[in-house]
């Protein structure tokens, strides 16, 4: 186990943070976590009231990275809020409810362990075949049986952690991937082609691939209330945009009134293993908690604006490109003093920036999947990588050009 973690490293205002924010960093579990022991038994304790049995339920879209490059970001936000639309009202039809917020192209569901497992599965066909009539981009879903913990409106834990992956990354648009624990559950006699999905075995056992079977008897009437991050007057605006994609004008307005130009800086720490998984997933929320004291301190001295901490990464977002970058780099030297290791990536361009009905903010934008992308697809810890588009802004001398290909999009960045 790595050295016992004290809140004596942390500013001790951190902990007095308002945290009714569906999703974000659960600082008041981590502070008593801190104050514990921090053994296996005394972790398992502090968990053992957040525990919850059923389906979680993650989905993820295909092939955003290329529509990204060919529409603006309204556009993208009203293509991608239909699909969220139609798995939030599928789901909760038949006893589902939506975990987390839903800023981005993803979704995660959480269904009790009551709703029958074939009942799901219709659930899930439905959704697919109503996407694939009714969308323009495509979605891959990842469905596990299993424990998860409930914690501050989000699902955490091994399992939670291993399905919410295999949705993003190893399922392909119109897809649904099913874990061994939730194929298991169907009976004999069910009425679902289903086979295997190659023959790795993940975290939580063998994957298996729904290839057919039968919808939903009814279908539920749209539901478009999904856990939105967005302002009702926004959300009635991008409604709007999404029943008149083609009107420019319409468009541009939307534009003009909601969208900012940024600098986006995206920091991701390193993660650390542990004795186990529970010990481990507190061990990197306390250092997701020492990411947000170092940033949160820092921004007294830079003129920017924290957005999010949320599991590894840190988001933030600045007027000024060299501001952004001495931001960055201070950061970065912050970190290496308390022997945490770092990635970060800077872009800038046009980004949605919003307050949540609950307090915090969120964001959506190019800028925050090319800094993604940089810092995440490709980084190295230690690294710290400008996009392009920055090369106009700062100073690049000292920085290392590459140029490499990531979801079918060939990008040049610059690596210091």
């Amino acid at each position: 186990m790595t050295n016992k973690f004290t809140t004596e490293q942390y500013n001790p205002a951190l902990f007095d943070i308002t945290q009714d924010i569906i999703g974000s960093l659960p600082l008041t579990l981590i502070q008593k976590w801190l104050l514990s022991e921090q053994t296996q038994q005394a972790t398992l304790e502090l968990l053992e009231p957040y525990k919850v049995r059923g389906y979680s339920i993650s989905s993820d879209s295909a092939g955003l990275t290329k529509l990204t490059k060919q529409k603006g970001l309204l556009e993208i936000l009203a293509i991608i809020n239909q699909p969220k639309e139609i798995v939030y009202s599928v789901g909760t039809a038949i006893g589902g409810e939506g975990v987390g917020i839903w800023a981005a192209d993803n979704t995660q569901m959480f269904y009790p362990a009551s709703v029958k497992p074939e009942t799901v599965l219709s659930a899930l066909l439905t959704i697919q075949r109503e996407i694939s009539q009714r969308c323009q981009i495509k979605i891959g879903i990842g469905a596990h049986y299993g424990e998860f913990y409930y914690i501050n409106g989000g699902l955490y834990g091994l399992e939670a952690d291993a399905i919410e992956e295999i949705a993003e990354n190893d399922t392909e648009g119109g897809e649904i991937a099913i874990s061994q624990g939730f194929y298991e559950l169907l009976p004999t006699n069910h009425n679902f082609s289903i086979t295997q999905k190659g023959e790795a075995v993940t975290e939580i056992g063998k994957l298996f691939r729904v290839v057919d079977g039968p919808s939903l008897a009814e279908k539920p009437p749209l539901n478009t209330q999904y856990p939105i991050p967005y302002s009702k007057e926004f959300y009635a605006d991008l409604l709007a945009y999404g029943n008149r994609l083609s009107d420019a004008e319409f468009g541009k307005q939307l534009g003009d009134k909601y969208l900012q130009n940024k600098i986006v800086v995206l920091i991701e720490r390193q993660t650390e293993e542990a004795e186990s998984h529970e010990i481990g997933m507190f061990t990197n929320l306390a250092l997701s908690a020492e990411l947000k004291d170092t940033g949160l301190q820092l921004l007294q001295k830079y003129s920017g604006v924290e957005v999010k901490v949320v599991g590894s990464i840190g988001i933030y977002v600045f007027d000024e490109a060299d501001t952004a970058l001495q931001f960055a780099q201070a950061f970065r030297q912050e970190l290496t003093a308390q022997n945490i290791a770092s990635r970060t990536g800077i872009d800038t361009g046009s980004i949605l920036l919003f307050d949540l009905a609950a307090g915090g903010k969120d964001i959506a934008g190019n800028p925050v999947n090319v800094a993604s992308k940089m810092a995440q697809d490709k980084g190295e810890l230690g690294k710290l990588y400008l996009s392009s588009t920055m090369k106009t802004l700062v100073d690049v001398s000292q920085f290392k050009e590459i140029t490499y290909t990531v979801s079918g999009v060939e990008i040049t960045i610059y690596e210091a």
